[in-house]
């Protein structure tokens, strides 16, 4: 494959191609999500990426990154339950919820048995208001609350309603304790684990963090960066994709699926409506695919049995001609 020399002529660096798919990267910590990205990006050569949403430089897990058309999907992702492995850290707070701050307060730390702590994890599950804290990537002003947080300021943040769907307890050691979160977009496990630490009668911070997955991918592997670089010291992008990408759809697994034939893909490709009787609601989305099982794109059921697209997920043109 061509490479490209740097501006300054330094060594030299692959031409950026179009790659469509998806990376289940388990992050390792002290990385930003986007410098994590970026470095996938680059052993790919990757004209467009992005990250469906976003892990702290301490915390380790699966981070879903987009590339191409697969990028559409983000959003997709980016609403879907996830799970967490979180240690909490008893008798001191620091002022971003988490090992990285510095510490704001200190208590006293209760002895405290398992099914105690047990007992109030259990009183998180379900529905709630959380209020994010300051240091986090939310906007206000149109700046990051973060960016704001350095300064040292303090800015009103409204609650956001948030669902825990499972809370497991791991295990309680000496001042420190383990457990398992499965939970809606939005929620802050740091924010959790100070007030499972308020309720036991103290204060607390997120020690470590892991994502342990983020629906639809609860039972896939993860590659690790090792694993990506390590790729790309012996391989070329141009002679094949990695293992480790995963095919454009692959986040869509649960909308139904539509196969569509030659004219109606036409159609499709053209921005025009069909007909179709799905037997689903309105305002349904469904992935539709052509008949050689290429995905086009997403559609949405509308009234009177039709499908109107809302994202094509290929380029037209070339299809176009195929299909004429």
């Amino acid at each position: 494959m061509a490479r490209e020399r740097t501006a300054t002529g330094g060594s030299p660096r692959r031409a950026r191609r179009t790659v469509n798919g998806v990376v289940l990267l388990d992050k390792p910590a002290g990385l930003s999500s986007n410098h994590a990205l970026q470095h996938v990006r680059r052993v790919l050569a990757a004209a467009k990426g992005g990250h469906a949403g976003t892990l702290d430089p301490p915390a380790t897990g699966m981070l879903p990154l987009c590339f191409g058309q697969a990028t559409k999907t983000c959003g997709i992702i980016l609403g879907a339950r996830k799970a967490y492995r979180a240690r909490l850290r008893l008798g001191a707070a620091t002022d971003t919820g988490d090992a990285q701050g510095s510490i704001v307060s200190e208590a006293d730390v209760p002895a405290v048995d398992t099914a105690q702590v047990a007992d109030v994890l259990r009183g998180f599950l379900g529905a709630s208001e959380q209020v994010p804290p300051m240091v986090s990537a939310l906007k206000h002003g149109g700046e990051r609350l973060y960016e704001l947080a350095r300064r040292g300021e303090s800015v009103p943040r409204a609650a956001r309603r948030i669902e825990l769907h499972r809370i497991d307890l791991i295990g309680v050691t000496a001042g420190e304790i383990e457990f398992d979160v499965e939970c809606s977009k939005g929620t802050y496990v740091r924010v959790l684990a100070a007030d499972v630490a308020a309720c036991l009668g103290t204060v607390g911070h997120l020690a470590a963090l892991r994502r342990l997955w983020v629906s639809p991918f609860e039972h896939e592997p993860m590659v690790s960066l090792d694993e990506v670089l390590a790729w790309g010291d012996t391989h070329d992008t141009g002679g094949g994709d990695a293992p480790w990408l995963r095919p454009l759809d692959c986040g869509l697994t649960g909308l139904t699926r539509v196969d569509l034939g030659t004219a109606d893909s036409a159609s499709i490709l053209h921005g025009r409506a069909i007909r179709s009787e799905t037997g689903l609601p309105a305002g349904t989305t469904v992935r539709a695919y052509d008949a050689h099982g290429e995905l086009l794109g997403l559609l949405e059921v509308t009234p009177g049995d039709r499908l109107q697209v809302i994202r094509l997920m290929v380029a037209a043109a070339p299809l176009i001609r195929q299909l004429t």
